[in-house]
């Protein structure tokens, strides 16, 4: 092993200098530009649809196929950067990206933009599976929850971003600049990678999981698939059959994961006391939480008439909150530790799906804002510690692979979420109605509109209980988090 000179965990800048502010500067506008493309897509999604004509199931694998990338590859790709430096695999992220980000302004047809969506994810994954590695490499851990709190002010950032350059780009210009802008962001991300962070954590030799990484990749494309196709059609026997063996390939992985000895999704981390209940509050939080975006804006689109860059602004000042909270919240983790603000971050964020499951065809249009400004809040105070008390825990040499399950996690949620999402939509009124509304080509009036407001009331009520549970599970690690790091 290295010794206290070359040790993984102490690598790029001495506290407190000015390479390593940069250097977090560095690793926010690679978050910053994940967030802006996941906030900006989804507001295009309707302009995306009509440029290219496709059906409502299909332009949400837009969204889907981007998702499922970064969460199959996310782990195998932050074992990449234990093996040939993290550094130099986050940069690659940001050419990858870029790379995707060009061919997805230049996309054609349907199978294009969502292909092209799949190279994105692939860099994305570079990215967000080696940056909470490289994070943990430039603070020690009692400085780890205010950087974390900067990384959340880095996402909140790019998601006002995303929502305000979404609005005024596919409302004045063309849905193919919201990737073109990512071209000059990654660009100066890469140059000031390579200027500032240095590699010279211990190179680990790790094995790959290749049959692990593919039942799961199947497994949960399976699954999704018949949950999206539910969206455009009734239930039917292809459905069925991509349900059961997606569910099939999953419990495959499980045991595949169980036997391997560096699998996809180690499943040993489970172990670590603190890990185990902060992975699964991260996905139980994505599940929770994810789709919120869509379906407000839906309701604003469509009982409440709103157009859709008037319906998106309503959304900005919720995530201006959320950018502010980022860094105290991350202070709060170092001082108290993890369990009492990512808890109450969670708890924060069941109030506000309680908020929105008021929204009715009536009901004040501060309703949807004040939501979201409380979940962002809540998420703001939830991300930096619960990422905190993952790479506290995680063994040094094992950061880039929790780092990547930790994104897994999330991932696994937000994909389930987005699509559970559609499912809402398209069954609480007739599904051309939906797609409608989404596109904003049409509003909703009378009986259609309060059984649309109504389904959605349900939607954010079983959310709100999917966010208990994750606060429950954030709970329960409390008495562990009070230990020293390290000793889990």
């Amino acid at each position: 092993m290295a010794n206290a000179a070359t040790a993984p965990g102490r690598v790029l800048a001495a506290p407190g200098t000015p390479r390593r502010g940069l250097g977090m500067l560095v690793v926010m506008i690679g978050v910053l530009i994940s967030a802006v493309d996941s906030t900006i897509v989804v507001l295009a999604l309707p302009a995306i649809q009509k440029d290219l004509n496709v059906s409502l199931a299909a332009v949400t694998w837009v969204v889907v196929s981007y998702l499922l990338v970064v969460t199959v590859l996310a782990t195998q790709l932050g074992r990449l950067g234990d093996m040939f430096g993290r550094v130099r695999m986050y940069e690659a992220g940001f050419v990858v990206f870029v790379l995707g980000s060009v061919l997805c302004a230049l996309a054609w047809n349907a199978p294009a933009v969502i292909g092209f969506r799949v190279v994105q994810g692939l860099g994305a994954a570079l990215i967000a599976a080696n940056s909470g590695a490289i994070i943990s490499e430039l603070y020690p851990p009692e400085e780890r929850g205010r950087a974390y709190g900067f990384n959340a002010l880095g996402f909140s950032l790019g998601s006002v971003l995303g929502v305000l350059l979404g609005g005024v780009i596919v409302t004045y210009v063309s849905w193919r600049w919201i990737f073109w802008i990512n071209l000059p962001i990654g660009l100066t991300a890469l140059v000031l990678a390579a200027r500032v962070l240095q590699d010279r954590s211990e190179r680990i030799r790790r094995r790959f999981d290749p049959l692990g990484m593919l039942t799961l990749g199947l497994g949960l494309f399976g699954v999704l698939w018949a949950m999206t196709g539910l969206a455009a059609e009734p239930l039917n026997a292809t459905h069925l059959a991509y349900l059961a063996g997606g569910l099939v390939l999953l419990v495959a992985f499980v045991f595949i994961e169980l036997r391997h000895e560096e699998p996809t999704l180690d499943l040993s981390l489970f172990r670590i006391p603190r890990v185990s209940p902060s992975l699964l509050a991260s996905l139980l939080q994505g599940l929770g939480s994810f789709a919120v975006l869509f379906l407000v804006i839906m309701y604003l689109q469509g009982p409440r008439g709103l157009s859709p860059i008037t319906a998106s602004m309503l959304m900005v000042p919720g995530y201006v909150l959320g950018a502010a909270v980022g860094p105290y919240a991350g202070r709060v983790a170092d001082r108290l530790g993890p369990v009492i603000p990512a808890t109450a971050g969670l708890g924060i964020s069941v109030v506000a799906l309680v908020v929105f499951a008021q929204m009715t065809t009536t009901s004040s249009l501060w309703l949807p804002a004040i939501g979201n400004a409380v979940i962002m809040i809540g998420g703001g105070f939830f991300y930096a510690a619960n990422s905190s008390a993952v790479m506290k825990a995680a063994p040094p040499e094992r950061l880039g692979i929790a780092s990547g399950v930790l994104r897994t996690s999330a991932s696994i949620g937000m994909v389930f979420s987005f699509t559970t999402a559609i499912l809402v939509a398209a069954h609480s009124i007739p599904r051309s109605t939906a797609f409608a509304i989404f596109v904003g080509t049409t509003s909703l009036h009378g009986p259609d509109a309060t059984a649309f407001t109504n389904g959605l009331s349900a939607a954010f009520y079983a959310m709100t209980g999917i966010m208990a549970l994750a606060a429950l599970l954030s709970a329960i690690r409390g008495r562990v988090d009070t230990c020293p790091a390290g000793t889990a």
